[in-house]
C-alpha cells in the first residue's frame, strides 16, 4: 500500500523510535524511506549583545554537520534491515515547510513522524512541526510518540 516513507527526524530520542518503527512499517509494506533533517538558518537578532558575537558560518557548519548526523543513525538502521534509503538534509526557516515539500518532491505516500506532545505554554510558543505537517499536506501522517 505504501511504497515510499518520509520520516524527518531532528536526531532526538523520539526521532530515534521513530525511525526504528519506520523501518519496521517500511519492511512490512516493502518501502523505501525517504529520511529528512532540516536545519533552520542563522537566527538573525535585532538586539545583539555587544559582547557577544557568534560566528554565523560556523553555526551553519555545525547543524549540517549534526542533520547528517541525523540521516546517517536512519541510514543505518534502513541499511541493517536492508529497506532502501534515501536521505536528504535541508535548509530553511519553515521545518514543516520542508518536510511537506519534500515528500511532494519524493513522491512518498506517507509522512511517518514523531511529536513531542508538548502542551500548554510549551505547544503556544514553541509551535509544533508535527500540527502544521498535518495541517499542509494532503498524505496521510502517522504521528509517533
Amino acid at each position: 500500500m505504501f511504497k515510499s516513507i518520509l520520516l524527518p527526524t531532528d536526531g532526538s530520542s523520539l526521532s530515534e523510535k521513530a525511525a526504528a518503527t519506520a523501518v519496521q512499517f517500511a519492511q512490512l509494506n516493502g518501502a523505501k524511506i525517504v529520511a529528512v533533517s532540516v536545519v533552520q538558518p542563522f537566527p538573525l537578532s535585532a538586539f545583539g549583545d555587544g559582547g557577544v558575537v557568534l560566528d554565523a558560518g560556523l553555526y551553519e557548519q555545525q547543524m549540517q554537520e549534526a542533520a547528517q548526523k541525523n540521516i546517517d543513525k536512519v541510514a543505518a538502521l534502513a541499511q541493517a534491515a536492508n529497506v532502501p534509503f534515501e536521505g536528504v538534509t535541508a535548509v530553511s526557516v519553515s521545518p514543516y515547510e520542508e518536510i511537506v515539500a519534500t515528500a511532494t518532491k519524493k513522491n512518498c505516500d506517507i509522512i511517518l513522524m514523531a511529536s513531542h506532545g508538548r502542551t500548554g505554554l510549551n505547544k503556544l510558543f514553541l509551535g509544533s512541526e508535527t500540527q502544521k505537517v498535518l495541517a499542509h499536506t494532503s498524505l496521510p501522517v502517522m504521528v509517533l510518540r
